[in-house]
C-alpha cells in the first residue's frame, strides 16, 4: 500500500503535529560508527542538530522532540501559519534570504544585503509564495536533509543519495498520542541498546531539556535576522580578497549571532499555557524559535520523571507498576495505564504503518473529516486506550 500524499496529512494553512522519520540511504550508519570501513561518523549528528536548529530560528515551524541516532532521525513538527501571518514582508524575504541566499554578483559572500531584501519584498506574488513555504513541513525537511548530503558527500569524495527517500510522515491527532510519541522519540537510544539513560546520549530533545535546565549553554546555530547593510557588503567586495570573506563566512557560521544560549531554547517549551487565548500565537521575539507555545498538559518536572520510569521498563513482561504519581498523567488522556510501556517501547507494533495516530475515536474523526473510512492501524491501536 503506497504512502498517502503529502497534502492528505497536511497542508500548510492548517495547524497540525506530525512524527518524522528520515532515514539514510540502505539504513547505512553514515552518522555513527561504520563497522565495516572503521570510520566514525557520529559528528554528523551535530551537523544535523545545528542545521536543525538555525531552521528553527527562521521557519514558522516548532521542533517538539527529536532524536538523531546513527542512520535515521525523528522528528516531532508544528507548522505554525499563524505565526507566519504574522511577519512582515521584510522579515519573510530576510528568513527566506538567509536560507536561500540565491545567486548573487557577491555570491561567496552569502549574505542577503538590505538592498536584496527590499527587492524580494516588494514582489508580492513571490513573497506570498515563500511565506507559504516557510510554514510548509516539507521545504523545512528539505532545507535540513540536502545541505546535510552535500556536506556528507563532499567529505566521502562521492555522490548519489545520502537519504533513503522521502521521509515518512505520522499526523498526530491527540495529546494521548503526543506524549506517547514524544517519549518513544526521546527513548530511542535506550531502546537501541545504546545508552541506559536518557542523559548518556546527547543528540535528543530530553537531553537537551535536562542539560538546559542544569545552566549549559551552547554557541547559537540561530540565524542572523538582519541584513547587511548594502554600502559596508559593496565595500567588502571591493577591499576585501575572497579568501578572506570565505575565512569570515565559515567563522560566523559557527555563531551567527554571537550569542550564547540556553541548550534548549531553540525547542519548542512543554508545558501549555492554558490561561492563553487559542488564537494567541505567542510569537518568540527573541530569534530562537517560531514561538513559545508548548504542547503537553504537563509540565517538565512530571514529563521526566515519567520518562526516566519508562527507561527503566526495559524487559518485556518484567515492567514494575507505574507510580501513583504518574497514574493521572497517563490516565487522564484516556491511556490504558498497564499498556504504557508497551505503547511506548513497541510504538512500531503499533502505529508503525500508520499515517494517522491517536486514539481509536480520534484517528476514526480525522479520517471522516479527510473523507476516508479509517485510518490503517485503528484497530491494532484500541488496546492501549481506554
Amino acid at each position: 500500500m503506497p504512502r498517502p500524499k503529502r497534502c492528505e496529512q497536511f497542508t500548510t494553512s492548517d495547524i497540525c503535529i506530525v512524527h518524522i522519520t528520515q532515514r539514510c540511504v540502505r539504513r547505512a550508519w553514515l552518522a555513527g560508527f561504520d563497522q565495516v570501513t572503521g570510520i566514525d561518523y557520529s559528528f554528523r549528528k551535530e551537523w544535523i542538530r545545528r542545521r536543525m536548529e538555525a531552521l528553527a530560528s527562521v521557519f514558522a515551524i516548532d521542533v517538539l522532540s527529536y532524536a538523531i541516532m546513527s542512520n535515521h532521525m525523528h522528528q516531532i513538527l508544528r507548522n505554525r501559519p499563524d505565526v507566519c501571518a504574522t511577519w512582515t514582508d521584510e522579515e519573510v524575504a530576510i528568513r527566506w534570504l538567509r536560507v536561500y541566499p540565491g545567486k548573487r554578483l557577491e555570491e561567496h559572500l552569502a549574505e542577503p544585503n538590505e538592498n536584496d531584501v527590499k527587492t524580494l519584498a516588494r514582489n508580492k506574488k513571490l513573497i506570498a509564495i515563500i511565506r507559504e513555504r516557510l510554514c510548509d513541513l516539507s521545504w523545512f525537511m528539505r532545507a535540513l536533509s540536502e545541505p546535510i548530503a552535500r556536506m556528507a558527500n563532499k567529505q566521502d569524495e562521492c555522490t548519489g543519495s545520502f537519504w533513503e527517500g522521502r521521509f515518512k510522515a505520522q499526523r498526530i491527532v491527540d495529546e494521548a498520542a503526543l506524549l506517547a510519541c514524544s517519549m518513544y522519540v526521546d527513548l530511542n537510544p535506550v531502546r537501541a541498546a545504546i545508552a541506559e539513560n536518557v542523559e548518556d546520549f546527547p543528540h535528543t530533545s530530553a537531553f537537551d531539556r535536562i542539560k538546559s535546565r542544569r545552566g549549559a549553554e551552547i554557541p547559537s546555530a540561530a540565524f542572523d535576522l538582519v541584513a547587511i547593510r548594502t554600502d559596508e557588503a559593496g565595500r567588502k567586495i571591493r577591499e576585501t580578497t575572497v579568501d578572506t570573506l570565505r575565512a569570515e563566512k565559515k567563522q560566523k557560521k559557527k555563531n551567527p549571532t554571537g550569542r550564547r544560549v540556553r541548550r534548549d531554547g531553540w525547542l519548542s517549551p512543554i508545558r501549555l499555557k492554558p490561561e492563553k487565548l487559542t488564537n494567541d500565537a505567542e510569537v518568540h521575539a527573541d530569534g530562537l524559535r517560531s514561538s513559545n507555545r508548548g504542547f503537553l498538559s504537563v509540565n517538565w518536572e512530571a514529563y521526566w520523571e515519567l520518562l526516566c520510569w519508562t527507561a527503566k521498563q526495559s524487559v518485556d513482561g518484567l515492567s514494575a507498576e507505574i507510580p501513583k504519581s504518574l497514574v493521572t498523567v497517563v490516565g487522564k488522556l484516556g491511556i490504558d495505564v498497564t499498556m504504557w510501556r508497551d505503547l511506548v517501547w513497541h510504538w512500531p507494533k503499533f502505529f508503525g504503518k500508520s499515517s494517522c495516530v491517536g486514539r481509536p475515536d480520534a484517528v476514526k474523526e480525522h479520517a471522516r473529516q479527510t473523507g476516508r473510512r479509517h485510518h490503517h492501524g485503528q484497530a491494532s491501536s484500541a488496546c492501549c486506550f481506554t
